[in-house]
């Protein structure tokens, strides 16, 4: 969805055969599977992993205070694998969109001179072909939730559409990335009660504050590349006022989950889900206070992060969940 996702800053801008410079290392696409896949499994980003993990947690992260409100049923079970499968279906469906949008962009630019597109491994009308196929699959997997879960998960594609143009007239291009990448925060929310309410509108306002701190660390290291071709950022905007930013960004989220989950829960699920946020509000602390927006390494370790993050609340209101 992000064309910013999970970059290797030590890659070759075209290392390979066909592989592009912003892959992960060693990554199983490269590796296993077959070469004719190779190309579109790069556009969906199955390379780079960190971002289909940010595009599912939010939707756990929903479940899991949803049945910590209510109780466990077998289809949150199936829910739980669903949203699993609909995050990698559509965070590749968003990335092969975002790659068709930004085509011309993106050759004209070293790093991105050797994505699948530019590099001539498809055609931008092949590209778009795939790009629906991956999104018709997920629209399946979304059939089998309830009616207004189903409705829910449609509104998403006005977002996902809009986002990969936002970077060319906004200088917050990171909150339409949130606005996308949290719509589960009401998915999981939805697929539980068939309604959305209060919590999840919470958790959702949380998961943006969470995106635009870490696609701004992530985004200081392109700030060179986004200046010369004309792309707009919070990094830019930030520029050595980021640390300030971040700290209300992190403050802003770990207080919208307090309250998503003061507002939903009650006994002793209650203080598991407000230790969960608090643990989280410090692990992005940790964050701040280790990055230096002039090393790009830094900045991609820290951005990677974010998984672990998110999967440290995950847990703890999974925990919540149980009791």
């Amino acid at each position: 969805m992000t064309d910013r996702t999970d970059t290797a800053s030590s890659a070759s801008p075209q290392s390979g055969a066909g592989r592009v410079a912003d892959a992960t290392a060693r990554n199983w696409v490269d590796r296993f599977a077959p070469p004719a896949w190779r190309p579109y499994l790069r556009l969906s980003r199955a390379d780079r992993p960190a971002g289909t993990w940010l595009l599912l947690l939010p939707c756990w992260h929903s479940l899991f205070l949803a049945t910590a409100a209510d109780r466990w049923t077998a289809t949150d079970l199936w829910l739980l694998a669903a949203f699993a499968v609909g995050a990698f279906l559509m965070r590749g469906a968003g990335c092969t969109w975002n790659d068709v949008t930004d085509r011309d962009i993106d050759g004209s630019v070293a790093r991105t001179r050797s994505r699948p597109i530019p590099s001539g491994q498809v055609s931008a009308r092949q590209a778009l072909a795939w790009g629906v196929a991956q999104a018709l699959v997920a629209f399946v997997v979304l059939l089998t939730f309830n009616g207004f879960a189903i409705l829910a998960g449609v509104a998403s594609l006005v977002f996902v559409t809009i986002y990969p143009f936002m970077k060319r007239f906004t200088w917050w291009p990171q909150i339409f990335l949130g606005l996308a990448f949290n719509w589960g925060a009401w998915m999981g929310w939805a697929g539980h009660f068939g309604e959305i309410g209060l919590a999840p509108a919470l958790l959702y306002l949380g998961g943006i504050a969470w995106t635009l701190h870490y696609d701004t660390i992530y985004a200081h290291q392109d700030r060179e590349d986004d200046a010369l071709i004309g792309v707009k950022s919070t990094a830019r905007l930030f520029g050595a006022r980021t640390h300030r930013w971040l700290w209300a960004f992190a403050a802003a989220a770990a207080a919208f989950y307090a309250a998503a989950a003061w507002v939903a829960l009650e006994g002793p699920a209650l203080w598991i889900a407000l230790g969960g946020a608090a643990i989280f509000g410090l692990d992005l602390a940790r964050q701040i206070i280790a990055l230096d927006v002039d090393d790009e390494a830094r900045c991609l370790t820290l951005f990677r992060a974010n998984r672990d993050s998110g999967l440290l609340l995950a847990g703890v209101w999974l925990a919540a969940s149980l009791v």
